[in-house]
């Protein structure tokens, strides 16, 4: 679900430098926002995904295309992402537009039918991304709550005040990076330790779990009284932009497959599946030969959480 969608833009240049003119050596545009990569790299993972949530006329016919897709056409206009892309080391640098004030007035009501239609063939459900203006922030909560209700394993991968109420869903799973994890505790999430510290009052409240992104460092996970964490033993070099998006595909494909995941497995899969992103120049696309290449190297270790110690 993507209620805030975006047309990336990806500028590819050797070297960017602040206050000077540069000559683009390529430019890549496509249908973004972070639901509409984890749908894309589901489809590439072999999964059937559908894709939902706010967009005008003509970006809903695009994303046609290419996915199957059910919009509510409630924005006057579709936002743009700049990614600058630099060769010389993978370096990127991303400009976010805030994007429209939503335009129908009905738009909600009417994504909250289409939601409740689709929960009798759900298996798994994702909320990804920043919201249009106008939108009350509580509406990713209430959506995954209505779904969480109904069994289908949820993903909220939000920021702000839409993580901090989708925080308070009882068995909603949760993947923010470190920052967004800071900005939702208040507390520093620079450390493993500090990470598992940060996730435990979440976890006492009903969260059923957390995935914690570290970039290059991998990830933590943490479910009831157990805990894991899983990284490469060494980071790729590339464009980080999609390898949140990716992560959280492999991990909803994961949660979807039943209902008791293989947690180390599931982390295997989304560290691979993340690295394979990286080395892709556009986010929502992953090297599914690199993902192969990589699973048998991921390290998957248990740590002790916090509730658990006496």
């Amino acid at each position: 679900m993507t209620m805030n969608p975006a047309y990336d833009m990806t500028y590819r240049v050797e070297h960017f430098e602040r206050g000077r003119a540069h000559r683009v050596r390529s430019v890549d545009q496509r249908l973004g926002g972070r639901g509409i990569n984890v749908n894309r790299v589901l489809n590439q993972l072999g999964k059937y995904a559908r894709a939902t949530g706010f967009s005008d006329h003509s970006f809903a016919a695009a994303a046609e295309l290419e996915m199957p897709v059910d919009f509510v056409h409630a924005l006057p206009w579709v936002r743009r992402t700049v990614v600058i892309s630099e060769s010389d080391d993978g370096t990127a640098t991303a400009l976010w537009e805030p994007g429209p004030r939503i335009s129908e007035p009905h738009a909600v009501d009417q994504l909250r039918v289409r939601v409740a239609g689709m929960l009798s063939d759900m298996s798994g459900m994702v909320i990804a991304g920043s919201l249009p203006a106008g939108v009350d922030p509580g509406l990713p909560a209430e959506l995954a709550r209505t779904a969480v209700r109904a069994g289908v394993p949820t993903v909220c991968d939000l920021d702000g005040p839409a993580l901090e109420l989708s925080a308070r869903v009882p068995g909603i799973i949760l993947t923010p990076n470190t920052e967004e994890l800071e900005r939702l505790t208040g507390r520093s999430a620079t450390t493993v330790p500090e990470i598992l510290a940060a996730v435990e009052p979440l976890m006492t409240a009903g969260v059923g779990a957390i995935i914690v992104t570290r970039g290059g460092a991998g990830m933590v996970a943490v479910t009831g009284a157990r805990a894991w964490s899983a990284a490469l033993p060494r980071p790729l070099a590339g464009n980080p932009t999609g390898a949140g998006d990716a992560a959280v595909a492999a991990i909803i494909a994961g949660l979807a497959a039943g209902p008791n995941p293989n947690w180390p497995a599931l982390l295997t899969d989304a560290v691979a599946t993340s690295a394979a992103a990286v080395v892709i120049p556009v986010a929502g696309e992953i090297d599914r030969v690199l993902r192969d290449r990589l699973t048998p190297a991921v390290r998957v270790t248990e740590l002790e959480p916090v509730a658990a110690r006496p």
